[in-house]
C-alpha cells in the first residue's frame, strides 16, 4: 500500500468512528443523493424535517431566471465539516445544520436543493457559475466580500483542539516550534499562517503548518500524533471532540465569535435580495432555531439576516 493510500484509509477509518463517513475518503464535484429533502430516517444522524415549509410566492419571484430555470437551488458544501454539513454513514446522503437550512430555503423558493460536494477552497470562485449559493460554514471576511455578497445566517467562534491532557503541552500564546493542523482556505489556516510568520520574525523556533483540503485531515492528525494541535470553527470542533472517544480536548476558550454567511455572485443582486428575504422568514417564523437546536448548535444563533453586514462580530 502507497503512503497515499494507507494515509486515505486511516482517514476514513477515524473519520468513521466520527460519524463522518465517507466524506474523509474525498470531495469531488457531484449532487450526492437525498439531498433535496431533508426527510428522516432511522439514522442517528437524521436532518430536522423541512418537508412541511410552503413556497413564498413573493420571495421566489425576487430570483432571476437564471437561477429558476432548472428547478433547481444548486448549493457548493465541503461535506467534512461536522455537524454543520457532512455525510452519514451510508457515505451518500448530506446532513448537517446547513444542509438542512439549504433545504429549507429550496422549500420558500419553490425549487429542489441539490447539495454538490466540493473542496472548501474551490466554493467563493465557483458561486455563481456552478453553484447559485455557497453555504459551508464560511466565516464572512472584508476579503472575501470583495469577490461575493453574503446573507449573514450564524455566528461562530474558533476553537484550539489537542490530544487529551495535552501531551505537547501546546500553549496558544505561544505556538512556536509547533504543528498545527487546519482545513485548507479556512481564517484558521489565515491565523496559523500570520503566527508562523510572526515566530520566524522574533527569531523562534518554525511553526508547522499542516493544511488539508479535508477539516476531517485536520482532527485526524492531531489524534495520530502528526500534529501537536488542530484549529477550526468552534461547532465543528466541538462536535469533533464529542465523536472522538476521549481522544480530544479543547484548549482554552472559544477565541473570536465571528458572522458567517451564505456566498452568492457579487454580481447578483436579485439573488442576494431574495436569500436575505427568505433566511429571515425562516428566522420569523421559528423554522432556523427548530433546525439549530436539533443540531445543539443554537448558541450561535442570529436573529437578522443581513446583506454584507458591517459589524462581522
Amino acid at each position: 500500500m502507497s503512503f497515499k493510500a494507507f494515509k486515505t484509509a486511516l482517514a476514513c477509518t477515524l473519520s468513521a468512528a466520527m460519524l463522518l463517513g465517507a466524506a474523509a475518503c474525498g470531495t469531488k464535484d457531484e449532487a450526492p443523493s437525498g439531498s433535496g429533502s431533508g426527510s428522516s430516517s432511522s439514522s442517528s444522524t437524521t436532518g430536522y424535517d423541512v418537508s412541511g415549509i410552503k413556497k413564498d410566492a413573493s420571495i421566489a419571484a425576487m430570483l432571476p431566471k437564471s437561477v429558476t430555470k432548472d428547478g433547481k437551488l444548486t448549493v457548493g458544501m465541503e461535506l467534512t465539516y461536522a455537524p454543520a454539513e457532512f455525510l452519514k454513514e451510508d457515505g451518500k446522503t448530506p446532513v448537517g445544520y446547513d444542509v438542512d437550512l439549504s433545504n429549507a430555503l429550496g422549500k420558500v423558493f419553490g425549487l429542489d436543493t441539490q447539495i454538490v460536494s466540493a473542496s472548501f477552497d474551490s466554493i467563493i470562485p465557483s458561486v455563481g457559475s456552478k453553484y447559485d449559493l455557497g453555504i459551508t460554514s464560511l466565516t464572512i471576511t472584508k476579503e472575501r466580500m470583495d469577490a461575493v455578497n453574503f446573507v449573514s445566517y450564524y455566528k461562530a467562534g474558533a476553537t484550539w483542539v489537542v490530544k487529551k491532557g495535552n501531551p505537547q503541552k501546546v500553549d496558544t500564546s505561544d505556538l512556536c516550534g509547533k504543528k498545527i493542523a487546519v482545513q485548507t482556505g479556512t481564517v484558521e489556516e489565515e491565523d496559523a499562517n500570520k503566527a508562523a510568520k510572526q515566530c520566524k520574525a522574533d527569531g523562534k523556533k518554525a511553526i508547522d503548518v499542516l493544511s488539508s483540503k479535508l477539516q476531517t485531515d485536520a482532527a485526524t492528525n492531531v489524534v495520530t500524533g502528526k500534529a501537536d494541535v488542530f484549529y477550526a470553527d468552534s461547532p465543528v470542533a466541538g462536535y469533533a471532540i464529542s465523536q472522538t472517544d476521549g481522544q480530544l480536548e479543547p484548549l482554552g476558550k472559544d477565541e473570536g465569535s465571528v458572522k458567517q454567511g451564505i456566498a452568492i455572485a457579487k454580481n447578483d443582486d436579485q439573488t442576494t435580495k431574495a436569500v436575505q428575504k427568505a433566511v429571515q422568514k425562516l428566522m420569523d417564523d421559528g423554522t432556523y432555531m427548530k433546525i439549530l437546536k436539533h443540531w445543539g448548535v443554537q448558541s450561535g444563533a442570529l436573529s437578522e439576516a443581513e446583506i454584507n453586514p458591517t459589524d462581522l462580530s
